[in-house]
């Protein structure tokens, strides 16, 4: 518990520091919300002055500051200038359509990353390793970006699937198992890219992991007992190499987050990606500093889960070893 008390507080630092950083990032960041309202002679300097008291604006940066962590503290994110909303329930709705394909492409690949790492590793060398290990090392050197493209060339040349938002024009008129089935084809791309852009590195680690595993003393001897192979590797062997990979799967969450953001972008699918680019173009200063704050709360949270998940399988991190974490 120990453990976990000192990860959640260092959590805790990690977005207190992101929020600061963001804060100073905007006050040196050239330009404001209200500078295209000066170039319009029909608004005049009175009007723009009352809107940036409004909105806090003309207070230093120290003071702004603090007024947004006491909000936070209640719940408040602040008010998004360009929609005229309050922040928090704006970026949630966006959020859980974020988190819905971030959810589903991470399911996806850990389930067919982890058979696959383990293949790799108990057939050493074999042809299946090589093949293995040159589709992932073939989809580790290429960008995520260039995947992202490709895929959606392809999508738009021969109409395989709907690209651009969540649903399709008129859905409303559609059972409720025909809307799922709209939903899903929408969602088929860019959970398919971000499927392509993180598994390679899952099956690699998996394979390291296990092909370590697979050197210890046990294996010989469970494999002297008579214990089937598959068994050994599925029952025994990969928990012991589970550690370091659940070490991997706060880092995948992260990946995925910040990859989402731009294959959302690039598919239009209506998530945090698209409203953080108009936020930032708009120099929509609370918008733009909740988006990052809630992306940076869901890659410490992904980060803690692997911490807990750490501590519920490792006995080494619970009898409080310095070496185990």
């Amino acid at each position: 518990m120990t453990y976990l008390a000192w990860r959640l507080l260092r959590a805790i630092l990690l977005l207190v520091g992101v929020s600061a950083l963001c804060f100073l990032f905007t006050e040196l960041a050239p330009g404001s919300f209200f500078d295209e309202m000066r170039l319009n002679p029909r608004i005049s300097p009175e009007t723009v002055s009352a809107l940036r008291a409004r909105y806090g604006l003309d207070q230093p940066l120290l003071v702004r500051y603090s007024r947004w962590m006491k909000s936070v503290a209640k719940g408040d994110l602040g008010y998004s200038i360009a929609y005229n909303l309050p922040v928090a329930p704006l970026l949630w709705t966006r959020a859980q359509k974020t988190l819905f394909l971030t959810t589903i492409a991470m399911v996806i690949t850990w389930i067919v990353a982890v058979p696959l790492g383990v293949r790799a590793a108990a057939s050493r060398d074999s042809w299946l390793d090589r093949i293995i290990t040159l589709a992932s090392s073939f989809l580790l050197s290429v960008p995520e970006i260039v995947i992202a493209v490709a895929l959606l060339a392809i999508v738009v040349r021969w109409r395989l699937l709907p690209v651009g938002g969540m649903t399709s024009i008129g859905v409303e008129q559609l059972s409720q198992w025909q809307s799922f089935q709209d939903v899903a084809r929408h969602a088929v791309l860019p959970i398919s890219i971000l499927v392509l852009a993180s598994i390679a590195v899952v099956i690699r680690h998996v394979r390291s992991s296990v092909l370590e595993a697979l050197d210890a003393p046990f294996v010989q001897s469970a494999l002297g007992l008579g214990i089937k192979r598959n068994r050994l590797l599925f029952r025994h062997v990969l928990p012991v190499a589970a550690n370091p990979s659940i070490s991997l799967f706060g880092f995948s969450v992260a990946s995925l987050l910040s990859g989402s953001l731009l294959v959302e972008i690039l598919t239009g699918w209506p998530g945090l990606g698209p409203l953080l680019l108009e936020a930032t173009l708009a120099r929509d200063l609370y918008l733009v500093v909740g988006g990052i704050m809630l992306s940076a709360l869901f890659m410490v949270a992904g980060n803690f889960l692997a911490d807990v998940l750490q501590v519920a399988l490792d006995p080494r991190i619970r009898a409080g070893e310095p070496d185990a974490s």
